[in-house]
């Protein structure tokens, strides 16, 4: 199976022309999202990719982090905050639990279409807890693509095998919530968009 890394970085360029597949769905999760930050927030994105919803919040937030392991995004984001002149961001190649961000530094961090591809997710949920401040709010978008279809759990590992997909887990909404709760977090909203197959927007605060 090819690391994640690897596998992002010899699809960056592709990956920044995609447009968003459902406008709809991603314009309420940043609603949502928009509807907890502050102006005050040192924030961290994990998983930014080439950054456009890092810059897309970044006027509503005093300053974002955000982090990819692949370096080609990295590259792509970087030249996007300079084109369009945005400041408040920082893009740096590496995973959450890099050292160097520091414990209860943030005061949101986000995660979008990120935590089922990580083959370690309640490790890298408990240091999100780390790095935040009490109270501090972890927010992500998840799809949860288990018992939808009875093709994945066939076609996933023949792609994977074929270095044509990263890991990928098969999550229940159920699953997710209770792996996130589990890691010291009170959810306190959720949402699907889009409702099929779910892509799990969860507000969870640090308890």
């Amino acid at each position: 199976m090819p690391k994640s890394g690897n596998f992002w970085d010899k699809r960056a360029e592709k990956y920044a022309k995609q447009p968003i597949k459902d406008m709809q769905s991603y314009n309420k999760a940043m609603d949502r999202t928009k509807a907890h930050l502050s102006k005050g927030d040192n924030v961290l994105e994990i998983g930014c990719g080439t950054g456009s919803t890092a810059l897309l919040l970044a006027g509503s937030v005093q300053h974002i982090t955000a982090r990819d392991t692949s370096g080609a995004m990295i590259d792509i984001a970087n030249a996007k905050a300079k084109d369009q002149q945005i400041g408040n961001t920082t893009f740096t190649k590496g995973s959450v639990i890099d050292d160097g961000l520091g414990e209860q530094s943030f005061n949101v961090v986000m995660a979008y279409n990120l935590l089922h591809l990580l083959e370690d997710m309640p490790t890298t949920i408990r240091t999100v807890n780390a790095l935040l401040k009490p109270g501090g709010l972890f927010i992500s978008k998840t799809v949860c693509m288990a018992g939808q279809s009875w093709v994945w759990p066939i076609v996933l590992p023949i792609m994977q095998f074929l270095r044509l997909a990263p890991y990928v887990k098969l999550l229940t909404t159920d699953e997710l919530e209770g792996i996130v709760a589990s890691e010291g977090f009170e959810i306190i909203e959720t949402g699907d968009y889009p409702a099929s197959p779910p892509s799990r927007f969860i507000v969870a605060r640090k308890i």
